[in-house]
């Protein structure tokens, strides 16, 4: 079996740092190997210069042209090229914000993602909080980020909190307050032996 592992949530929440941090771990752990698919890497680069072309601000990430043109395309290849790398025998880390999906359960919901019985499917929903958030997202100092501290608190309100239906399945780390052996257990999950793991649309 491969391993699908998707580390979703908000700007800011440290998803791509926690991924980065259990990257090196999972391969040494289970002996597997593993890459890690972030989607601002790929895909962001190629967002910017079409918003650059057509409304000359390549930093827009916010306006209903991107959300409705561009999100879901990138989202889909996104998941596409972990599919590849699945059929290659190659387990994959996907890292993006994820919130829709997360919301409409399709990350386990095997025909949207086009995977089959063979593919061990985590959902980590990584999140923090919101002061935490606000001061990672200043420091790192990304254009893209603009609109969301100009407008912090409509973005705050607009923002998917998964819980309910569909918070379940979802394995959940606050990087605000997690500690080292916060980090260890969700490793052991995620390193455990597929057919241990336990089905996340149940």
């Amino acid at each position: 079996m491969t391993r699908l592992i998707f580390f979703c949530g908000h700007a800011g929440t440290g998803k791509t740092t926690l991924a980065k941090r259990l990257i090196g771990p999972l391969i040494r752990s289970t002996g597997e190997a593993f890459c890690l698919l972030d989607k601002d890497v790929m895909y962001g680069p190629v967002g910017a210069a079409a918003m650059q072309a057509l409304i000359g601000d390549p930093n827009d990430r916010d306006s209903p042209l991107y959300l409705q043109h561009f999100r879901d395309p990138e989202y889909r290849a996104l998941i596409d090229t972990a599919r590849d790398n699945l059929a290659l025998g190659i387990n994959v880390i996907a890292v993006a914000p994820l919130s829709r999906e997360i919301r409409e359960r399709r990350l386990v919901d095997r025909a949207w993602l086009d995977v089959g019985d063979d593919v061990a499917i985590h959902v980590v929903w990584v999140e923090a909080d919101d002061h935490t958030v606000r001061e990672r997202i200043a420091a790192r100092g990304d254009p893209a980020d603009a609109y969301k501290l100009a407008h912090w608190d409509a973005y705050l309100q607009r923002r998917f909190v998964p819980t309910g239906d569909a918070r379940r399945g979802l394995l959940s780390v606050n990087t605000t307050s997690a500690t080292s052996a916060d980090y260890d257990a969700l490793l052991a999950v995620l390193a455990a032996e597929p057919a241990a793991t336990p089905d996340p649309s149940r």
